[in-house]
């Protein structure tokens, strides 16, 4: 592929966000505000999400999930990738990002077992597509389908939750951590995004005399700019 004007363009934006976020850092706390952090999980000491954007690659068709942990509020594991077979639901494509973000949590879980770290909960991972949470937990889940490999996955998905392996809850897509390792974001979602990481900004924590306000300031436009 020989580099053109556009691809320029795009480095050269790359190039300024990570300038306008240089600042930013992983937070991590031992407290968390439980008033308003039980509905998506944030009360836990690990908290894991899975989410899917279903066929978003016009080219192949195949959907793009993401999944994030974090460990005390700060960001520990994530990833977004495309998914290897075309799917042809949302729900799809939910169950095989659920399948791999459980397998990543259970092996997470063996780690902590062998250093001795208890997170002294049961593993909940968050998905915000209703029906796929409901396939997991239901008596007799009702999901038709032509792909062999989807179905076990789902079928595998129950017998580790029966299991009390893990335990898989639901929550609006504005509330959805991982949903910005799926797909591109507005500005304000973006920024939403940027919370639900645990990254903040410590550009004051560390050089407090050679950056100034309007510094930040220009920092936060550039971000919004990027993002839009």
């Amino acid at each position: 592929m020989n580099p053109s004007p556009e691809h320029l363009r795009y480095a050269n934006r790359v190039l300024s966000y990570l300038q306008s976020t240089r600042y930013y850092a992983i937070e991590f706390s031992g407290s968390v505000d439980k008033a308003t952090a039980v509905e998506t999980g944030d009360d836990e000491v690990l908290q894991q999400s899975s989410d899917a954007s279903f066929a978003d690659d016009p080219e192949t068709r195949r959907s793009t999930q993401g999944y994030l942990m974090k460990l005390f509020s700060g960001a520990i594991m994530w990833q977004s990738s495309k998914q290897k077979t075309v799917t042809t639901s949302t729900t799809e494509a939910e169950l095989l990002s659920l399948s791999h973000t459980a397998r990543e949590t259970i092996a997470l879980y063996r780690l902590f077992g062998q250093i001795q770290f208890d997170p002294e909960h049961q593993p909940r991972i968050l998905c915000d597509n209703q029906q796929t949470v409901g396939l997991v937990q239901k008596e007799r889940p009702q999901l038709t389908t032509k792909l062999r490999h989807v179905d076990i996955h789902n079928f595998w998905l129950r017998q580790i939750h029966r299991d009390g392996k893990i335990t898989v809850q639901w929550v609006p897509t504005t509330d959805m951590p991982a949903d910005g390792f799926t797909k591109p974001l507005s500005a304000e979602k973006h920024s939403h995004f940027v919370k639900q990481l645990g990254l903040v900004d410590i550009s004051l924590r560390i050089d407090p005399e050679h950056v100034s306000e309007e510094d930040i300031d220009q920092e936060d436009m550039q971000i919004s700019s990027d993002t839009d």
